[in-house]
């Protein structure tokens, strides 16, 4: 496998539409149930970004929640393999829907499944980045998801954020950024009257003022402010900066306007 080039980490926002690699993580919440609609938006953007010669990944939740209905279940499963059996059903849907939004820009989706096992295992994350890096190459856009069909309490990711941190690791992506149904980090949840935006993150800033929420509709997603956090300090001590936006302003997000949160990465 061919040593992509080193370059400094992206500095601002403002370098974006520079990035050569980017990783996009986008919730349950945000893609399914009423605002299923939202694919479409979320496509366009993506688009907008492989159209410029961006090489995209998207890491998408929302295979259970996605799969629910159909198990005629109204709320989100407690046990595992009631989960593992919505998500057999929901993957399938959510990528065909995936698909075919992207029919529109003739772009053609590959399904990536990992479990945490498979970027532990050096075996396995070397086939799993030589996987990626074939279908980048070919400008085939990836959509990850952590494979909920076989994976246990003990070996889930534990959320999609964290997930994308190190996918965005794996691929060695120039920018990760993570969308929810909130618009940037808050120092209180942003309901609270005294909640305060943050705006940037200092590499080195522990956010001691910032008390965590949750992020996402309630029983839906599993991910959270603090997850978020916790996967854009990840993401960035790899040396990959990170925006965190809600996901009405994924265009702008990738066009570098100001918007969300931007977490510096370790130079």
């Amino acid at each position: 496998m061919t040593e992509p080039i080193t370059l400094p980490p992206l500095s601002s926002r403002t370098q974006i539409p520079q990035a050569r690699r980017v990783v996009v993580k986008v919730g349950s919440s945000s893609i399914s149930g009423a605002n299923a609609g939202q694919i479409t938006e979320l496509v366009d953007a993506l688009s907008e970004a492989h159209g410029r010669g961006a090489e995209v990944v998207l890491v998408s939740s929302g295979a259970i929640a996605t799969g629910i209905p159909y198990l005629q279940l109204d709320a989100r499963p407690t046990d595992l393999a009631t989960q593992q059996a919505a998500a057999a059903v929901g993957q399938n849907l959510l990528i065909f829907r995936y698909q075919e939004s992207l029919r529109r820009y003739r772009i053609v989706a590959g399904q990536v499944l990992l479990t945490a096992g498979d970027l532990e295992n050096p075996s396995h994350r070397s086939n799993a980045q030589r996987a990626m890096e074939r279908l980048l190459g070919l400008r085939i856009l990836p959509i990850v998801n952590e494979n909920d069909t076989v994976a246990t309490h003990e070996i889930r990711f534990g959320d999609n954020d964290r997930l994308a941190a190190l996918v965005s690791t794996l691929v060695r992506a120039d920018l990760l950024v993570l969308l929810s149904d909130v618009d940037a980090l808050y120092t209180k949840p942003p309901s609270h009257p005294d909640a305060r935006k943050i705006e940037h993150v200092a590499f080195d800033d522990e956010l001691a003022e910032v008390e965590f929420g949750g992020i996402g509709e309630a029983g839906v997603g599993t991910g959270g402010a603090g997850t978020k956090v916790s996967a854009a300090k990840l993401a960035a001590a790899a040396g990959t900066p990170v925006l965190l936006a809600s996901t009405t302003q994924v265009r702008e997000a990738l066009a570098g306007d100001h918007v969300g949160t931007w977490f510096d990465a370790k130079v």
